[in-house]
């Protein structure tokens, strides 16, 4: 038989349910708002690019502890969920992992062009953000680009731009000999570097490529010796740069040499056999304020200098910061909408004294690079010391799209908005 409520005991049961039912409802919110923003990072660990995996790693968990220790962004803390991405396979794998698994708002880092090209249309077809903290083919800033991905790491037309002018202008040399890594990467720095060197009249004596993981180069060495060219221009990557200038000093060859990028991390094992000018996107040494208080603070942290894959790293997140706090969300389409154009600000401004921008068509970070060269061992300070800074280019006052892909040479067609 059914139980008829009166009007206070029917008002009593309303309220109460009403409150369970706003419990229900509320906790979630409270759990959303103390859950973590979640940032994964893809960064080697393993292969013939390994090696500079820890320095990216670092440079973010440091800009994830910098934020944190500032109250994180929206009044949320923010969580690194770092990936090996090994090879574009399982980068790809990994990506999906972080995206449907982890619940991550945006990815960055990445290294290998031919992983950063698989992953970001993997990116764009989940339509959640990524920044490019280390990869440089062109393609991925030009046919190859996409609505969801930005790159804070410069492209191999800036870096060639940057010491080829250099090496033509100011050196005089022209006849160039090209040793090339036989990937995507390597390609594409090869197809920069001969249209530079044709575009100024230089001469090719001669190229070859080399397959990545070469330990071997006596072959390759041999050849140059044999074309006598002016300067033998190579275009490698990770390990391959360490065990090729090292060959190169122990083989006794004085003809000169200067690569289409240069990272620190691989320059260092080296040593005093260390020889040549390169294009370097940052280096720890570098004096505007922002870089030796951030280069003081990276040593402090982990007992050693920050690498350039340290500082693409450590920028990337600070980036992904930046556009969660000025889009007031972290919804992915908001975040490329804060991106496209935005400036660097605050005290992590990029570091370099300079207006650093992601340019709208491309999402391509506009900045100078640096010619460094190789010291002689009697002036080091300290293992570190490798480097003496030679130029910043484009030079102060110039801008910075100089060095940059021009807009009518690109091939970027970026994705609608959806």
């Amino acid at each position: 038989m059914a139980t008829r409520l009166n009007r206070r005991q029917f008002l009593a049961t309303s309220l109460a349910a009403a409150a369970i039912g706003a419990r229900d409802v509320s906790f979630p919110a409270i759990v959303h708002a103390q859950e973590p923003i979640r940032i994964g990072q893809l960064i080697p660990f393993t292969g013939f690019l390994g090696a500079i995996g820890e320095y990216g790693k670092q440079g973010a968990t440091l800009a994830v502890e910098e934020l944190n220790e500032k109250g994180g962004v929206m009044g949320r803390k923010l969580e690194l969920i770092t990936e090996d991405e090994a090879n574009p396979g399982v980068a790809v794998q990994k990506a999906r992992k972080l995206i449907e698994k982890d619940h991550v708002v945006a990815i960055e880092g990445l290294v290998s062009s031919a992983s950063c090209l698989a992953v970001g249309d993997e990116v764009q077809r989940a339509k959640v953000l990524l920044i490019n903290a280390g990869a440089n083919s062109d393609e991925i800033r030009s046919k190859r680009c996409h609505r969801y991905v930005f790159s804070t790491e410069g492209c191999n037309t800036q870096y060639v731009s940057a010491i080829g002018n250099w090496l033509i202008k100011e050196r005089k040399i022209s006849r160039w000999y090209f040793l090339t890594s036989d990937y995507a990467f390597g390609h594409d720095l090869l197809r920069v570097a001969r249209g530079l060197l044709a575009a100024n009249k230089g001469t090719e004596v001669g190229s070859d490529l080399a397959p990545t993981g070469t330990t071997d180069f006596s072959q390759y060495i041999t050849k140059m010796k044999a074309a006598k060219p002016d300067l033998i221009f190579h275009n490698l990557a990770g390990a391959d740069v360490t065990n090729f200038l090292k060959q190169y000093a122990e083989a006794g060859m004085t003809i000169e040499v200067a690569g289409g990028v240069i990272d620190s991390a691989y320059a260092w094992p080296v040593g005093e056999a260390l020889r040549g000018h390169f294009p370097i996107i940052w280096w720890h040494e570098l004096s505007t304020p922002a870089s030796v208080a951030w280069a003081a603070r990276y040593i402090k942290r982990w007992g050693r200098p920050p690498d350039n894959q340290a500082y693409g790293d450590y920028i990337a997140v600070h980036a992904i910061a930046q556009a969660i706090d000025k889009a007031k969300s972290t919804d992915s389409a908001r975040l490329v909408a804060a991106l496209e154009g935005h400036t660097l600000a605050g005290t992590t401004d990029g570091l370099k004294g300079r207006p650093l921008t992601f340019r709208a068509w491309d999402h391509q970070l506009l900045q100078p690079m640096y010619v460094v060269g190789a010291k002689d061992k009697s002036k080091w300070k300290d293992k570190w010391d490798i480097f003496e800074v030679i130029g910043e280019v484009p030079g102060k006052g110039q801008p910075l799209d100089a060095i940059a892909i021009p807009k009518a040479e690109s091939q970027c067609q970026l994705e609608p908005m959806s």
